[in-house]
């Protein structure tokens, strides 16, 4: 305490140098603490589940042969069969619990108010595996998806039981409705759990064999060749990773050779052994499964990186402006030692004074950190902002604490020690305020300013790349004009409506947004714009020879009349859609550039016949070409890419 009292007398004694000091490592310490608290949530934390780390994700790496879908639980290496994963969760041994899960967007109504949620459809093992104990009523069981579609049960999340239902209890054994159908509230997910999906909240828990119910063009319980369901499971006691992979292998293999392999269609004899020597992928689990961190490490690595170095910029001003002081001090150090004081005891007050002076800029630190997390927030979009936490949580109090000390160690320990290292005569004759700190100081000082104007180069250097980078962003060609385009989505097929009158709907609201003033053009297409989703088929194309291992595969989107027009995207040849390309005309399709160049048909394509979803028949006729524009992301390539009428899909409630 002493040494405490002392060193803030000190620090008050050079109250600019201090306010430097504090100011320099605030913004340093506060800007590491704000990325850290990203990058915990992304990298670093566990699910809050009981031993966490013996949970293991399940992958499906290989060819897969048939419809694949994925979303943000990981990419379509992951997904599995429906068939598939209940063979598995009958025949293993390794595993104390398998699961499934897969999400979905859902239209719930809480006491006839209507609102747009994130689901999850999980199998009855969900929580069991987990080991998750309900904060009120109770969590879904095997017993509730034993059959298809014939348990209308659901768990809503804490939070939106709180929102909701203002954590009334009686609200088990309430009913509200998901996507038109009445499911029963069971239970509430404990505090704290937001599912295994970094990316998704859900709001509510279904049973994964209520999608066909939720999705009414769902098909995919039986068939072996449609990839959707993400699994993952937890160790038994004493089993390690190799192990299970091992156990549940010899289940997979059998499956996969001797049932599954027989059902390939159109795949070469290399194509189906490949097919024939997939094996499961097992990776440890304690983050849930995520698409994000994979995609969010390099750019959090790299923050971490640039903040690191201002960090270091500013430890090395701190040491400098400290070994200035230190000159002006080494009187009083020359006589503290020559009345017996010994050096660690004047190390300990130098340092003390260091770490009380670190320690005041982690304080403020804090709150460059939340103004720094409150400006990331605002910058990214709404859905991506909804799924992390931008508040202060005790880990990234408790880092920038440990960083604090750190870094008045580190800026602190050099000037500490030379100025406890002068010869006690020279200085006492030398007097108060005469010393200039010595050769070793003198290189010292400059070793900081060199490193500082050489971290300050590569920042400035790292700046400018990104600008470029960015400007560069900016100046791609979209191949569409989004200035002025607002765009909002709706699933009327969420709420039960069919394709005829999810037609009329679409029609109706076409006709009154076009009525409204300052609308110039409206239309609507199945995939956004520039989005990040990819819808996919393969087709068959006249003049193109199809066959085994040629990839025959093209990116798709359903329009409305209009769209290219819309949007500024420059028909080459051919015609748009009107609102006469509807169900019973002619079938009707427009391609890009990219489209004709990987089918091998130039540029004459109007009037070329095409087919789609594996249909032998090429009975879509192409009426246009249209130059190549942006689809899923800016950054990727133009792919080929075929557009149908909306107004001519047969499942327009989709």
């Amino acid at each position: 305490m002493r040494h405490v009292k002392l060193a803030v007398r000190m620090l008050l004694k050079t109250p600019l140098v201090t306010a430097v000091a504090i100011v320099s490592l605030a913004l340093g310490i506060g800007a590491n603490a704000a990325i850290y608290s990203l990058f915990d949530q992304m990298l670093l934390r566990p699910l809050p589940v009981p031993e966490a780390t013996q949970l293991v994700n399940l992958g499906a790496p290989g060819p897969k042969n048939g419809s694949t879908s994925c979303g943000n639980a990981g990419d379509c290496e992951e997904v599995f069969s429906y068939p598939m994963y209940r063979d598995l969760e009958k025949a293993q041994t390794a595993l104390t619990g398998l699961a499934a899960h897969r999400e979905f967007g859902a239209n719930v109504a809480v006491r006839n108010e209507p609102l747009t949620a994130q689901g999850m459809q999980v199998s009855g093992s969900y929580f069991g595996t987990l080991q998750l104990r309900a904060e009120i009523g109770r969590l879904l069981t095997p017993q509730d998806d034993a059959v298809i579609g014939a348990n209308f049960v659901t768990v809503l999340s804490y939070d939106f039981w709180q929102d909701r239902f203002g954590g009334d209890p009686r609200a088990v054994g309430q009913s509200i409705l998901v996507n038109g159908s009445t499911f029963n509230v069971v239970g509430v997910a404990p505090q704290g759990f937001q599912g295994t999906t970094l990316g998704s909240r859900p709001s509510i828990y279904v049973p994964i064999s209520m999608r066909r119910v939720l999705s009414r063009n769902f098909d995919g319980f039986e068939n072996r060749r449609d990839y959707w369901v993400y699994v993952f499971g937890r160790l038994k006691p004493g089993v390690s990773i190799e192990q299970a992979r091992a156990s549940l292998n010899a289940v997979y293999h059998p499956i996969v050779t001797d049932v599954e392999a027989a059902l390939q269609q159109g795949m070469s004899d290399q194509g189906l052994k490949r097919f024939r020597e997939k094996s499961l992928k097992i990776v440890p689990g304690k983050q849930g499964q995520s698409s994000v961190p994979a995609t969010a490490k390099t750019p959090l690595l790299l923050l971490f990186a640039v903040t690191g170095v201002v960090l270091l910029i500013a430890c090395a001003n701190i040491a400098n402006l400290l070994l200035a002081r230190g000159a002006t001090r080494a009187m009083e150090m020359g006589v503290r030692l020559a009345l017996g004081a010994t050096r660690g005891q004047l190390l300990t007050q130098l340092l003390t004074e260091s770490v009380l002076l670190s320690l005041a800029g982690g304080a403020a630190s804090l709150l460059v950190a939340r103004a720094t997390l409150s400006v990331i927030s605002s910058l990214l979009p709404s859905e991506a902002a909804a799924t992390l936490q931008f508040e202060l949580q005790p880990s990234v109090v408790l880092f920038a604490g440990a960083l604090s000390v750190a870094t008045g160690l580190v800026f602190g320990m050099f000037p500490a020690l030379h100025s406890t290292r002068s010869d006690l005569i020279t200085v006492i004759r030398a007097g108060a305020g005469q010393m200039t700190g010595g050769r070793a100081a003198s290189r010292f000082r400059t070793a900081l300013v060199t490193v500082q104007i050489a971290l300050s180069m590569a920042l400035l250097i790292s700046a400018g790349l990104f600008l470029k980078s960015l400007n560069n962003l900016s100046r791609v060609d979209l191949g569409v004009k989004i200035d002025n385009v607002v765009t909002f989505a709706v699933s009327p097929g969420r709420n039960g409506y069919d394709s005829t009158r999810t037609r009329v709907l679409l029609e109706r609201a076409e006709e009154m947004l076009s009525a409204m003033p300052g609308v110039t053009a409206v239309t609507s297409s199945l995939v956004p714009i520039l989005s990040g989703d990819n819808w996919g088929t393969d087709v068959r194309v006249q003049g193109f020879q199809s066959g085994p291992d040629i990839d025959s595969n093209s990116r798709l989107n359903k329009i409305g009349a209009g769209y290219f027009e819309a949007l500024g995207v420059r028909m080459l040849a051919g015609r748009e859609f009107t609102a006469s390309d509807r169900a019973g005309a002619t079938r009707v399709a427009i391609v890009n550039e990219a489209f004709a160049r990987k089918f091998n048909m130039g540029t004459d394509v109007v009037g070329k016949f095409m087919g789609e979803d594996g249909n032998d028949s090429l009975n879509i006729q192409i009426v246009g070409l249209v130059k190549n524009a942006k689809y899923s992301d800016v950054k990727d390539s133009v792919p080929a890419l075929f557009f149908t009428p909306w107004r001519q899909d047969a499942r327009t409630s989709t």
